[in-house]
């Protein structure tokens, strides 16, 4: 009787233990091959060129990783886990290196056993090689709703010196209109709409006066200042590259020791702030400045939007600026949002972006 009730407790603890516990080996054993190809005909027939050496950046439950096309715009992946794919293929354009090929594909799934194949086609995105790398607005760890620490990160991933003279930083929260939101062609005119706050670099479009550096990081602080000294979590932001000032507020934190980005707008009165968890974050070459009429789409160099429920929240950014959204962290939490590599844009943040655990103006 003892021996029997023995029995019966292990195979009790047996099955409750397969039924509670998650399998720890992967599951599956398929296979990826994929053709990258572009078009490079500018007729109406189309003239499918392999994508050479592109990189394609694979991602799943099971994480992240980078793998990179051959001389035939192949590649070949075996022994994968069975699961749902995001697929990115970002190549340079042979004749024009101020021209990025980029395609994307989500939820693709690769079975158990089975050989998925694939033909991906990049499309023609300009390149100006400047790009949001960074966003940290949920605020330090604290519980006196502090969150005033924020600061949007530029990276330059190119050769070659560029110049901020003229452009525009946005928050882009507008009301909606009817069915479109924030950062949609509400009229199918070319414009985004929805500008909420619109600040410019100074000097105009053209100019040569604000050089940005090949590989340089730029802070743009809402306050450069040393948060510490409000709230212990929060990080010292005094030497930030450019600091966001409202002329039009009553009184404006001024570090003299950082310059200004302007308000262009003086109907809003309040300090530069972006929500915490939820908002589209703009950066345009200010040839368009006119915000009324929405910014024309060709003068966006960069826009990104980011939720903290990517599954249910409805993106509103036109997708010829980007394809996708991605998770931002919990409020005062103390993390921040930055590209998985500096200045790494396929034009799909959703593949682009991860939430790290702290903040890291000016580096990565």
């Amino acid at each position: 009787m003892k021996y029997f009730i023995l029995v019966s407790l292990s195979l009790s603890f047996f099955f409750y233990g397969c039924m509670q516990n998650p399998p720890v080996v992967k599951d599956g054993n398929g296979t990826l091959e994929l053709k990258a190809v572009w078009n490079k005909s500018l007729d109406t027939i189309p003239d499918l060129t392999p994508l050479q050496n592109a990189k394609v950046i694979l991602s799943s439950q099971y994480g992240m990783q980078i793998y990179y096309t051959g001389s035939d715009g192949y590649l070949r992946l075996s022994h994968l886990p069975a699961a749902n794919y995001n697929i990115a293929v970002r190549g340079t354009h042979p004749d024009d290196p101020t021209i990025i090929l980029v395609a994307s594909n989500r939820g693709l799934n690769i079975g158990s056993g089975q050989t998925c194949t694939y033909t991906d086609t990049a499309k023609p995105v300009s390149n100006s090689g400047i790009a949001i790398n960074e966003i940290y607005c949920s605020g330090p760890v604290n519980n006196i709703f502090y969150m005033y620490d924020l600061f949007i990160e530029l990276y330059n991933s190119s050769d070659s010196v560029k110049y901020l003279d003229g452009m525009m930083i946005m928050r882009v929260s507008g009301t909606n209109n009817g069915t479109f939101g924030p950062g949609a062609d509400w009229y199918h005119t070319g414009v985004m709409q929805g500008v909420t706050y619109a600040y410019k670099f100074p000097g105009r479009p053209g100019e040569k006066n604000y050089p940005f550096n090949p590989k340089q990081f730029l802070v743009l602080a809402g306050d450069a200042v040393d948060h510490r000294k409000a709230v212990a979590t929060s990080i010292d932001l005094t030497h930030a590259d450019w600091e966001f000032y409202n002329q039009y507020m009553a009184a404006d934190i001024d570090n003299p020791n950082v310059p200004n980005l302007i308000n262009l707008r003086s109907d809003n009165t309040s300090k530069f702030l972006i929500n915490l968890t939820v908002d589209i974050v703009a950066l345009s070459s200010g040839v368009d400045s006119v915000w009324t009429d929405g910014i024309d789409i060709s003068n966006i160099i960069d826009a990104v939007e980011y939720t903290g429920s990517p599954a249910t929240h409805v993106k509103t950014l036109d997708d010829r600026i980007d394809r996708g959204q991605f998770q931002s962290p919990p409020r005062y939490s103390g993390q921040s949002m930055q590209r998985r590599e500096p200045g790494m844009d396929t034009n799909d943040g959703s593949l682009d972006w991860e939430i790290i655990p702290h903040p890291t103006p000016g580096w990565q």
